[in-house]
C-alpha cells in the first residue's frame, strides 16, 4: 500500500510514517518503479503497536526495544520486561501523585481553616507547619517495600 493509504488506515500523518521509517522503528518501504513507497500489510501492525506504546507512555527508544527485529522475530521476554518496567514507571508516578494531591488538599484545607484574628504572616507559619508534620505522617506511612503478586510470588518494589 502507498503511503497515503498507510496514513489513512493508521490514523497517523504520512511525514510521521517516514519519520518512523527514518528513525528505523519500521522497515524500509520498498520503492516502486515509480518512486513511491510501497508497505506491507505488517507495517500497519507495527504502527499501530508504536502508537498504543506512546499512548502508553513509552518513549521511542522503549519502543524500539519492544518491536521485533523482523517479520515473525519477537523479543518475547525483552518485551514483556520492557511492559513490566513501564508499569513500575507509572506505579511510581501514580504514588508521587498521590502525595503531591495529599499535600495540595492539606494546603488548600489549612488555608481555609484560618482561624480569626490570625494575620496572614502567622497563619502562613500555620500552614507550613502542618505541611511538615504531613510530610512526617506520609514517610511513616509508606508500606513495606515488597508486593506480593498473583501466585504468591515476592517481588522488590521499586520507590521514587
Amino acid at each position: 500500500m502507498k503511503i497515503g493509504e498507510l496514513a489513512r488506515r493508521s490514523g497517523l500523518t504520512a511525514s510521521r510514517i517516514r519519520f518512523y521509517e527514518a528513525s528505523g522503528l519500521i522497515q524500509p518501504a520498498e520503492r516502486r518503479a515509480n518512486g513511491y513507497r510501497h508497505y506491507g500489510d505488517e507495517a500497519l501492525w507495527v504502527l499501530e503497536i508504536i502508537a498504543s506504546a506512546q499512548t502508553a507512555g513509552f518513549s521511542l527508544d522503549e519502543i524500539r526495544t519492544l518491536l521485533p527485529l523482523g517479520p515473525g522475530e519477537w523479543q518475547h521476554e525483552e518485551m514483556l520486561a520492557g511492559l513490566r518496567r513501564k508499569v513500575e514507571e507509572i506505579e511510581q508516578l501514580q504514588a508521587k501523585l498521590a502525595q503531591s494531591k495529599a499535600q495540595l488538599l492539606l494546603a488548600i484545607e489549612s488555608i481555609e481553616a484560618k482561624p480569626a484574628g490570625v494575620a496572614c504572616a502567622d497563619n502562613a507559619q500555620r500552614v507550613l507547619e502542618r505541611l511538615r508534620e504531613g510530610k512526617q505522617v506520609q514517610k511513616k506511612a509508606v508500606p513495606s517495600q515488597s508486593k506480593t503478586r498473583k501466585g504468591g510470588k515476592d517481588r522488590p518494589r521499586a520507590t521514587a
